[in-house]
Parts: C-alpha cells; structure tokens; sequence
C-alpha cells in the first residue's frame, strides 16, 4: 500500500510539472498557425493591389487596365480590395475574359483561412487611411487583416497586434 502511494505521488509531480509544458507547446503551434495564415492574407493582398493598383481614377494596375469596370466594382480607390469576398475570385470582364461558357477568374486566395486563435473565419479588418490601432473597419478598403483575440502570446503581446 505504501508502495502505491510513493508511485501515485511520483505520477502527481510528474503530470504537474508537464502539464504546462505541453500547454505552452499547444499555444506556440496555435501562434505559428496564426503567423502563417496572416503571411498567407498579407501576400494574398499584396498581389491584389499590384493586379488592380489605381489612385483614384487612374487605373495604373495591369488587370485594372484592362478589366476597367470590373476594376471600379472590386477595388477601392487606393486598389485595395473592397472586401475579402474580392481575394477569393474576381471575374475578368476585359480583353482576358473568358466566353459566355467559360468564365476567367483571377483568384488570390482559396478560401478564407480560420483564425486559429478565434475558432473562426471572422478577421480584423482594417483600411489604408486607418491608424494601425484602429479596432472599426472603415468598409473602403481591406488593407491589413488582423485576428480578433484580446489574448497575450508567448511573447506577452496581444495577437490583434500581428
């Protein structure tokens, strides 16, 4: 019996100093995740904005120049795209659009990632003319995608600051 009790107590020490250890790993992949996934958004945009630049009314993007409605409609006028919906596929109507059957499609994104941190594919949104701190989305523009979370990382920052 007493045998039983040294090991039962020897297990307790052992769970106790592991258990956070295999919290913090948990939460180290979730943050690598949640990296990766805001990358994957900020190239996703970025090459948006090069496809479809304007400033205004000057069209100066190649795809903007050719596709010169389209442009308007998906595009603010900094050539951000208006909304996420913009990132997972513009129809051309240009000179590159495809025939009534086959519609051409320039897509920068696949699906909407999940924000690891949130559980969901509801993101921050901010414009060009925000202030980095900005928390409202001004619904001009999407120029920077953040997570939601008002959790501390490792790192003691919060994740909406990325």
């Amino acid at each position: 019996m007493l045998e039983l009790l040294i090991v039962l107590c020897i297990l307790g020490v052992l769970v106790t100093v592991v258990m956070p250890v295999v919290k913090q790993g948990t939460k180290r992949t979730m943050e690598i995740e949640l990296k990766q996934k805001l990358r994957e958004m900020r190239s996703a945009i970025d090459e948006f904005k090069r496809d479809w630049s304007r400033d205004g009314d000057i069209l100066t993007g190649p795809l903007c120049v050719k596709n010169k409605l389209t442009c308007k409609d998906v595009t603010g006028v900094t050539g951000y795209p208006k909304t996420m919906q913009a990132l997972l596929g513009v129809e051309l109507s240009g000179g590159e659009a495809g025939t009534r059957e086959v519609k051409s499609i320039r897509r920068y994104l696949r699906r909407i990632p999940l924000d690891p941190m949130m559980g969901s594919d509801e993101w921050g949104l901010r414009c060009y003319q925000d202030p980095p701190e900005a928390r409202d989305w001004c619904r001009e523009d999407v120029f920077e995608v953040f997570s939601k979370s008002d959790d501390l990382a490792l790192n003691k920052t919060k994740y909406r600051e990325w």
